[in-house]
């Protein structure tokens, strides 16, 4: 079983920058895949980015493409989502997961953070 809970959401102008974290417990962070998705309201939840088990490997979809980061510390069960040039369209809550590295699926999701963006 693997704990996450994520921080760092709030209110910010169009144009501006966040750093969310998600800290993890229970099991070795390092063994696990880690992601961040979100979730407008209405809307169903989206994938935004990807880190694989050492950091090596990173992807994102295309609309955050360029604007955010996403990174991990494995000596602080931490992964981190830096987020800048934010557009009021990046409104959602925020969620980090992390899978099994044998299953492509999310298994264990934490509670989300919610983050606005004002125009």
């Amino acid at each position: 079983q693997v704990q996450l809970v994520e921080s760092g959401g709030g209110l910010v102008q169009t144009g501006g920058s966040l750093r969310l974290s998600c800290a993890a417990s229970g099991r070795t962070f390092s063994n696990y895949p880690m992601g961040w998705f979100r979730q407008a309201p209405g809307k169903k939840r989206d994938f935004v980015a990807a880190i694989s088990q050492s950091g090596g490997r990173t992807n994102y979809s295309g609309s955050v493409e360029g604007r955010f980061t996403i990174s991990r510390d494995n000596a602080k069960n931490t992964v981190y989502l830096e987020m800048t040039s934010l557009k009021p369209e990046d409104t959602a809550v925020y969620y980090c997961a992390a899978r099994n590295f044998f299953s492509p699926n999310y298994k264990y999701w934490g509670q989300g953070t919610q983050v606005t963006v004002s125009s």
